[in-house]
């Protein structure tokens, strides 16, 4: 933790945030990096565990995002009276939905792609990766350039390291319960 979010504990969960989009935009490459492997040499082991790997990020993590963002970060700006940020968390909740609707097309694709499977078209993959990454970047950039900077104003002085206590547990739970 950087000595600006030590005097700002809020900073450190919006840090936090902020590592968690770069670590989505990295799984993003990752899996156009698959889609070109598997096109060009097939499902072999190192395929496969990449599969795996982007499947479990995206299946975790990325889905633990959001559930902070919208138990944490998008309550206050719903209740904003600023217009402009209350339509932006708006479109960014929805954006959650039209996430999650797209990984639902993508995710059986890497699960098969796990099993050795190869039954999916990667056209196909290829064009759903380019709409889930579209809407991934284009959500990212609303967060940092409106939300973000609202939440922080609009959180200032709340109980920020109790947020991040919560992320934080709620994660090691659903660690815990994943199976070996």
């Amino acid at each position: 933790m950087n000595a600006a979010a030590r005097t700002n504990p809020s900073l450190a969960v919006f840090e936090f945030l902020d590592n968690t989009h770069r670590e989505i935009q990295q799984q993003l490459q990752q899996l156009h990096r698959l889609v070109d492997a598997i096109e060009n040499s097939g499902l072999n082991q190192a395929n496969r565990a990449q599969a795996r790997s982007v499947l479990a990020y995206f299946n975790g993590e990325a889905r633990q995002h959001h559930l902070d963002e919208e138990k944490h970060i998008f309550p206050a700006l719903l209740n904003s009276q600023n217009a402009q940020i209350v339509q932006a968390t708006e479109h960014l909740v929805q954006d959650h939905g039209w996430l999650e609707e797209n990984w639902i097309q993508i995710a059986p694709s890497l699960e098969a792609a796990t099993n050795g499977n190869l039954w999916f078209d990667t056209v196909e993959l290829r064009h759903a990766l380019e709409v889930f990454e579209a809407l991934y970047l284009d959500h990212i950039v609303l967060e940092e350039s409106i939300a973000y900077p609202a939440a922080k104003q609009r959180l200032a002085g709340l109980d920020t390291v109790g947020m991040g206590r919560e992320m934080a547990k709620r994660r090691a739970l659903k660690n815990a319960q994943l199976p070996d």
